[in-house]
């Protein structure tokens, strides 16, 4: 599957929830969502710019996980794009293991309460991090992506293509706080590099 997607700041969570809402938009998920980013410990996955990431989604049903792969990263006329492939695995604790038994060690952890919808054939995935800017990931064909950015009252011109690093370190100059992209940072553990994000 090829993955296309910009991400922006969110100043108010509430208006963008109504104004997507307003326009039609459906909500697939609401809960938290959780990655592990694997790699071996000489870290061979990261120079070659590919993530082994088992993400875990916690709602009201239950855990669910999946186990994702990530090829190098492209630019196509501004937007970020990645090959990936995705297969579920239960509740991601024996992936956990098998990957550990294996030798793969976690090089990153990503928390966040998220807020999932559809609308104009994009995804929207509003993102809370435990101290950060909220930020609205958008998804899809770019056709669908500029649809769904037109309607969230966000300039177009907040949209960008950077990784989740660039994001924490505009977060940290302007506020002069560090960021906490992980719910272990909130208490200073910082045993995980910003840019393995």
């Amino acid at each position: 599957m090829r993955e296309v997607e910009l991400k922006g700041v969110v100043a108010d969570p509430a208006a963008l929830r109504a104004r997507l809402l307003a326009a039609g938009a459906r909500e697939v998920f609401r809960g938290s969502l959780s990655d592990s980013r694997y790699d071996l410990p000489s870290r061979e996955l990261l120079a070659k710019d590919h993530v082994l990431r088992l993400r875990v989604q916690e709602d009201a049903t239950g855990r669910h996980a999946a186990l994702d792969w990530k090829g190098p990263t492209h630019y196509d006329s501004g937007y970020k794009v990645r090959e990936e492939i995705s297969t579920p695995c239960g509740d991601g604790a024996a992936m956990a293991e098998l990957l550990e038994r294996m030798g793969f060690v976690v090089i990153r952890e990503i928390d966040r309460d998220i807020e999932h919808y559809e609308v104009q054939g994009a995804g929207c995935r509003v993102e809370r991090y435990p101290r950060m800017d909220t930020l609205l990931e958008v998804e899809g064909a770019p056709e669908a992506i500029e649809a769904a950015i037109a309607l969230t009252g966000i300039a177009r011109a907040e949209f960008t293509s950077e990784r989740l690093p660039a994001f924490v370190l505009r977060y940290e100059a302007r506020t002069g706080e560090r960021a906490a992209i992980c719910r272990r940072e909130l208490t200073g553990d910082y045993r995980y590099s910003t840019f393995d994000a």
